[in-house]
């Protein structure tokens, strides 16, 4: 979930995000729950002395974390040797997140599968009205992507020869576009970019079947960015 700062981190009563309260509880930790409800055997966790602190006695492995969030986000890619098994890699900042709802999504994925959990902006506000903006508009629908992803073994690698660029790039859907071709980037500037397109272009780039699937849990891609964010987690269940 990184690092936050000014009023954020004054009202959370915390300057890393994960260990902000959310009614009682820690976003870490209820992310290590669902993890857990939903069948986790091995968790590695990313952070600092005060993520140490607060939570190394809950998982199997600690990895110091960097100033960098693209680096942090390979720490966690590479946190367990690749020995074939998939990797379910999320974030720390779901305020929402269950194990329900993490045990739909991993159910749902193919065998050697990339995924991503992305849910309908219908269902997205139905779950969450009056909520901060979230999502993007896609081939004229729109979703929004989740926290949560699975990685099937073998492909850590190739993923992590680009996904530093992801990373910086996720919150900039035109930027991503761009990363992955000129003709992907002008089909999302005239508004023709699909889900097919970008899964079309990333099982090219990686050499291994990847899509977005549809239709998961809200509570998957209700992620704190911010103090808007943060404050509609504290006032609404």
């Amino acid at each position: 979930g990184g690092r936050i700062e000014g009023a954020f981190a004054s009202q959370a009563g915390t300057p890393v995000k994960a260990l902000a309260l959310v009614r009682g509880t820690t976003m870490l930790d209820r992310i290590i729950r669902a993890l857990r409800g939903a069948g986790a055997t091995r968790i590695a966790l990313v952070g600092g002395s005060e993520v140490r602190a607060a939570a190394q006695d809950q998982v199997e492995r600690f990895v110091g974390e960097s100033p960098s969030g693209s680096q942090n986000m390979l720490r966690a890619l590479r946190a367990w040797p690749d020995d074939g098994e998939p990797l379910l890699y999320a974030t720390s900042d779901l305020p929402y997140v269950t194990a329900a709802t993490v045990t739909d999504f991993v159910k749902r994925v193919p065998p050697q599968t990339l995924c991503v959990a992305l849910s309908e902006h219908a269902d997205y506000l139905a779950r969450f009205p009056g909520a901060p903006a979230a999502g993007i508009a896609l081939a004229g629908e729109r979703v929004v992507n989740g926290g949560v992803f699975v990685i099937p073994g073998g492909s850590v690698e190739p993923l992590a020869a680009i996904a530093t660029q992801f990373f910086d790039a996720r919150k900039r859907p035109w930027q991503m576009a761009g990363l992955v071709g000129l003709s992907v980037l002008l089909r999302f500037v005239f508004r023709r970019l699909s889900v097919a397109d970008l899964e079309r272009r990333a099982r090219q780039t990686l050499g291994v079947d990847a899509r977005g699937l549809r239709n998961c849990a809200p509570e998957l891609a209700f992620d704190v960015d911010g103090e808007n964010e943060y404050r509609y987690a504290l006032e609404h269940e």
